[in-house]
């Protein structure tokens, strides 16, 4: 309440927009408005910012990465819409595995209507595999609207890297919370 709330959605979004902490607090000190990076941070989760749901997508670009939080692996899924580059849903996981991708799939199907979506995946087994067991219909594809997914990994994978490095000691939790800020802004640009 002690800051006004244009500043802390400046915060959010200079934050979540690739800006780190300091450099947020910093552009916040130039504009009158002292506080620390842990507001900053505490701002941006408490937003709890994530992508919209209820969308139908025709198609759903499926894809998984290994991201580093401090010192340990962990996989982030994404499925992202190729039509307009929008993200639907984001989870990490300890590991890539048909479990973790049947889990993913339940959390993208209570958000959006994917029935009738035909999913775009590359040649990982275990992605065939959980498509079949879920019943969703799937093509393994290398180009064409697969890149969508692609080009979302770099720019996740280079913020995730500056997030990592941001912040000592992150709990996955917290990282995923993140990654859904970062969904939210990244369909709102």
């Amino acid at each position: 309440e002690r800051t006004p709330q244009q500043a802390v959605k400046l915060g959010i979004q200079a934050h979540v927009a690739g800006l780190s902490l300091s450099n947020t607090k910093t552009v916040l000190e130039e504009l009158g408005v002292e506080r620390s990076r842990k507001a900053v941070h505490d701002w941006v989760h408490k937003a709890d910012l994530q992508p919209d749901d209820g969308r139908k997508p025709d198609h759903i670009a499926v894809d998984e990465t290994v991201i580093q939080i401090n010192d340990k692996r962990f996989w982030l899924y994404a499925a992202v819409d190729p039509q307009n580059n929008h993200l639907l849903h984001v989870q990490l996981f300890h590991s890539t595995t048909t479990v973790a991708t049947r889990m993913f799939l339940r959390e993208l199907a209570e958000k959006h209507d994917i029935e009738d979506s035909l999913f775009l995946v590359d040649a990982a087994q275990h992605l065939q595999t959980a498509f079949r067991r879920a019943g969703l219909r799937f093509r393994v594809t290398k180009h064409g609207n697969r890149n969508s997914v692609e080009r979302v990994f770099r720019e996740l994978k280079r913020r995730t890297q500056a997030f990592s490095n941001t912040l000592s000691n992150a709990q996955p939790e917290t990282a995923e919370e993140w990654l859904l800020a970062f969904a939210s802004w990244h369909n709102a640009n």
